[in-house]
């Protein structure tokens, strides 16, 4: 059998993140990162002579570089991911985007737009939906392990972070975690993703969110303060009749679970960020007239290969390479990608309606669909 053809990505945006989609390709010897960018001369130089890679000095020569129908990362800072992902949808490029799609709904829908105007793929991160761990759970629902399921609890807090000691957290390449973006664009539009992307895969689009945010730590040790909520909760009503309960913090002890309560029982996972975290299904039954769920519970696994892991590094084992080579998979096969414009942009109303509610919430009518993802083929 020949060796499969190599397919390639540029990358805009060189920082913390960028290292962990540099370790995920390590993994997909098939995808070669042909050129970089960054605004910061730097940091630019800093990522491309730790990877050994090709760097461009403006924006206008890095897209110039490009054939028509590439596929880019952008991998900026949040409040910068319109403006960059505009002008390479406008240069008629496919485009990976990190978290969120865009800071406004109004920016969001204006890329979704764009993207169906010049017929190029447009896709959003977390990519975790297509891992080995969500795609198990997703079989689990679908074959009705625990039974029908009734309701969903997902918890992503990350702990008491203002506290930990992020000054000395570094990447591969020397990029300090920042700090004062993950605080300003706030743990609910970096985190609720993980989850809600499962959720969406697996039911479908979410009707109608009913939440509330607060900024319980004002002063997290940078100047100025953010004033970005720093908890929230929601209660997701799904088109389907399914209802969930989500909740994103950066002040309770670190939990980041999953229960699909069923008829039968219920379906756990500890651990939203690792790509191999088991899948167990808790019977739940009678003993001496008490209802009790099994206390371990039995694994659920999926049979076969799945896709490339990648080693744990820092909080994360997981695969970030998983959401461009989807698109590259999809490109290359003439078919529509699982991580789809609508998809993204439902991802993005929803995590928006969560993060802005603030102390007055009320419910939300989401005015985006889009439809479950099919499995991975080898989840079938």
């Amino acid at each position: 059998m020949s060796a499969r053809k190599t397919r390639s990505v540029s990358i805009i945006g060189c920082g913390f993140v960028a290292d962990l989609y540099m370790r995920s390709f390590a993994a997909h010897p098939d995808i070669a990162v042909t050129q970089v960018y960054d605004h910061d001369p730097e940091r630019l130089r800093a990522f491309a002579d730790h990877w050994h890679l090709h760097s461009v000095e403006s924006l206008a020569r890095f897209l110039g570089n490009l054939p028509e129908g590439s596929l880019i990362l952008n991998l900026t800072n949040p409040d910068a991911h319109y403006e960059i992902s505009r002008s390479c949808l406008e240069a008629g490029h496919h485009v990976y985007s990190e978290k969120p799609l865009a800071m406004e709904m109004s920016d969001a829908i204006a890329l979704h737009e764009l993207a169906a105007q010049k017929g190029v793929m447009l896709a959003s991160a977390p990519c975790s939906v297509l891992g080995e761990t969500a795609q198990t759970l997703a079989k689990a629902v679908r074959e009705d392990v625990a039974g029908p399921v009734r309701l969903i609890y997902a918890e992503l807090d990350d702990g008491f972070i203002p506290q930990a000691p992020y000054a000395d957290w570094r990447s591969e390449s020397g990029a300090p975690w920042p700090a004062q973006d993950e605080f300003a664009v706030g743990c609910t539009l970096e985190h609720a993703g993980y989850y809600l992307t499962w959720l969406i895969a697996m039911f479908g689009a979410v009707r109608r969110v009913v939440a509330a945010s607060a900024e319980c730590l004002p002063d997290k040790g940078l100047s100025g303060g953010t004033a970005t909520p720093d908890y929230a909760s929601a209660t997701l009503f799904f088109e389907n009749g399914l209802t969930a309960r989500l909740t994103c913090s950066i002040v309770a002890s670190h939990d980041h679970s999953l229960r699909l309560f069923g008829d039968r029982g219920v379906l756990k996972i500890k651990q939203a960020w690792d790509n191999e975290a088991a899948v167990r299904f808790h019977r739940r039954f009678t003993l001496r007239r008490r209802l009790i769920e099994h206390p371990i519970g039995k694994r659920v696994s999926l049979s076969g290969d799945t896709h490339p892991k990648v080693d744990r590094w820092g909080a994360a084992a997981m695969n970030f390479a998983l959401g461009p080579a989807e698109m590259l998979d999809a490109l290359a096969e003439g078919r529509p990608c699982r991580l789809s414009a609508d998809f993204a942009l439902h991802l993005n109303e929803v995590t928006l309606a969560i993060q802005n509610a603030e102390a007055d919430g009320c419910a939300q009518e989401m005015s985006t669909r889009c439809d479950p993802l099919p499995p991975m083929p080898w989840a079938i």
